[in-house]
């Protein structure tokens, strides 16, 4: 009998969460032709095709979906048994540094898993704004760092892109004329810029509504109906969808964020970094205004 390699679990993992080869081969730092063999070799394991095109892409056949319930328990448990050797003497204290984006979606859920396999060991969560964070991680303070990228860093280990979305509060009318009212941080904020700089080059009319400091009075005045903000799907939820197609709104960069791990960092440190390497790329599904109406 075959075992199945988690390398190759992984990618598939990578597709069906993202959607694309593209996004998987972000996703697991390979080339699309590199994911398309891997896909292959999966599919002569399992002898059954996995993939089906659709339109420009593919996607899963019904014996890719029932493969990716079997991946995910796979590799919980391969990711289970590999922290709970590493970290069963480890202790210290270890810092995390991570923007409020990660800390309020599936950063909880690692973390869970790291105390329960690293029980010995104290964590030192900070959350907060980018630039302050990375001065902390500068200063020694920090062991391990997710924070908006600023360019290529010799101790980035990760790479984290995700797709920039302009969203808006559930069920709230949004103006379809006149100038947008908009919601942004305090700058310095990749987000900010990279939604002024689309609206500025779309010839698209707005107006700074709100500001905040900080992402939950951001949360706020998109939950009120004010404004509308450029940000990931992380945030989505609880009041907050995508905005209405109908408001024609430009396209968005990718927000790519660093994790980064501290020189010379002790095995706990390295064992989160690479749990959140893994973990982390996962964010809610976006639905469109057919399916957020059902």
């Amino acid at each position: 009998m075959q075992a199945f390699d988690p390398d190759l679990l992984r990618t598939f993992l990578a597709f069906a969460e993202g959607g694309s080869l593209a996004h998987a081969a972000a996703a697991v730092g390979r080339t699309a032709s590199a994911v398309t063999a891997q896909m292959q070799r999966l599919e002569t394991m399992v002898g059954e095709p996995l993939l089906a095109p659709s339109g420009r892409g593919r996607v899963l056949t019904p014996a890719g979906e029932e493969l990716l319930v079997h991946a995910r328990r796979i590799l919980e448990v391969h990711r289970d048994a590999w922290l709970s050797f590493k970290g069963a003497k480890a202790d210290g204290r270890l810092a995390l540094g991570c923007t409020q984006d990660f800390a309020d979606s599936n950063l909880p859920d690692l973390l869970r898993l790291f105390a329960r396999t690293h029980p010995r060991v104290r964590l030192d969560l900070r959350v907060g704004r980018s630039r302050e964070l990375t001065a902390a991680y500068d200063q020694g303070v920090i062991d391990v760092l997710i924070v908006m990228r600023e360019g290529l860093q010799p101790d980035e280990v990760a790479l984290l892109s995700e797709p920039m979305l302009w969203l808006s509060a559930s069920g709230e009318p949004v103006p379809a004329a006149g100038e947008l009212p908009i919601a942004v941080l305090d700058p310095p904020c990749g987000f900010r810029s990279a939604a002024t700089d689309a609206l500025d080059n779309a010839g698209y009319s707005y107006r700074i509504a709100a500001t905040s400091p900080s992402l939950s009075g951001l949360r706020a005045a998109v939950r009120s109906g004010i404004a509308i903000t450029a940000r990931t799907a992380r945030i989505m939820g609880e009041g907050i969808a995508a905005a209405p197609q109908a408001l024609s709104l430009p396209a968005l960069p990718n927000a790519e964020f660093s994790l980064r791990l501290k020189p010379k960092a002790d095995k706990a440190a390295s064992s989160l970094a690479t749990l959140l390497a893994e973990g982390l790329p996962t964010a809610p599904r976006v639905l469109s205004d057919a399916q957020r109406s059902l």
